[in-house]
């Protein structure tokens, strides 16, 4: 009984706990996340970064592969417009639950030297394998070291490479095929390191919701142009519709309004461009719609007093851009980046998509 002892509490946290923190617990590293990713997951992944992260890299086209007969191709990025027999990349996506061993690369080295010494398409100028837990010590030494690379390749082709290119042949590595094996580029085959993928999907609309972290830090918005521009017209026809029912009189240009009606004016326009702001700051960190659900939150929040009896149309603008500057929004994913002036000037874009009108 002597061995036991009493356990110590763990020391007390130094930092303030928050609500995003007991709500979710702490960050995860993405690369920890991928780790728990099952073969659906990964692939959604996958998809997400070739359709938008690869594309930054200067590829004029990035397609994927599926089926039995890819002949060696996954996901492929187009330098040309020759496609398959210009310039091309080659990325051969794994899901595995171990590192990549040699034995999962054979095959797949296989059908690109098989496909390409039959004109199917060139090599590929690099081909890359990516996979959750990369390559292992093995592959990755061979992939490091393309004279090794292609001496064990040529002496496992019997064992393990012939048999699994076709169903319907063995391939035999003699002859002419040989001769082109000897000759060929092994230093295009490549291991991907994992970060970098991460880094790249960085680039896409999709990491936010997939990994967490919240939005960058928003630049200030710029004030308004002199000049009115043309995706201002729909909503400054609708606010001189409402200054020409308040004063019972038309208003066909700003400059007929009064001190107080003009400030007003100046003030719409200010937020309207404090709303689109927001737009292109969110529309490459977010996916296609998120925007597009907060107006669609403005616009339930304030429907019901745009619908309301109003004095006229100036006072109906007055109201709704209030009640709307008043919503909380705490549940939509861009809340912390939207401000007061954000909520009153999607008001006006709501007015430009015919959604709000402020004279019956």
């Amino acid at each position: 009984m002597d061995d036991f002892s009493d356990i110590a509490p763990p020391p007390a946290i130094a930092t303030m706990l928050t609500a995003a923190q007991l709500q979710s617990g702490p960050a995860i590293d993405p690369l920890t996340r991928i780790l728990t990713y099952t073969a659906d997951d990964w692939e959604k992944f996958i998809d997400e970064w070739a359709s938008h992260g690869l594309k930054k890299l200067k590829y004029k086209g990035v397609k994927r592969f599926s089926g039995s007969n890819d002949r060696g191709m996954d996901i492929v990025g187009f330098m040309d417009k020759k496609l398959l027999q210009g310039v091309w990349d080659n990325y051969q996506c794994k899901h595995y639950d171990h590192p990549l061993h040699p034995g999962d690369a054979w095959p797949e080295i296989g059908k690109i030297l098989w496909y390409s010494f039959n004109k199917i398409y060139v090599p590929p100028r690099a081909y890359y394998f990516v996979a959750p837990r990369e390559c292992g010590t093995t592959l990755s030494q061979y992939l490091a070291n393309t004279p090794a690379l292609k001496a064990q390749v040529v002496a496992v082709w019997d064992d393990k490479i012939r048999d699994h290119i076709t169903k319907t042949q063995a391939v035999l590595l003699e002859g002419a095929f040989a001769d082109y094996v000897d000759a060929f580029d092994f230093s295009i085959f490549q291991a991907k390191v994992i970060r970098d993928v991460i880094e790249q999907h960085k680039a896409t609309p999709y990491f936010l919701s997939r990994f967490g972290g919240g939005l960058p830090p928003r630049p200030k918005p710029g004030a308004p142009p002199t000049d009115i521009d043309a995706m201002e017209s729909g909503y400054i026809t609708k606010l001189l519709a409402a200054y020409s029912d308040h004063l019972q009189k038309p208003v066909k240009v700003a400059s007929e309004l009064g001190r107080k009606l003009a400030q007003h004016f100046h003030r719409q326009r200010e937020a309207f461009y404090h709303a689109e702001s927001l737009r292109v700051f969110v529309r490459d960190k977010v996916e296609s719609g998120t925007f597009e659900s907060l107006q669609d939150e403005i616009y339930k929040g304030v429907v019901d007093t745009c619908d309301a009896k109003h004095a006229d149309g100036y006072e109906r603008v007055v109201a709704v851009t209030g009640r709307a500057q008043l919503l909380p929004l705490t549940a939509h994913p861009l809340v912390h980046s939207t401000f007061p002036d954000d909520k009153h000037g999607i008001c006006h874009q709501l007015a430009n998509d015919e959604r709000l009108t402020w004279t019956e």
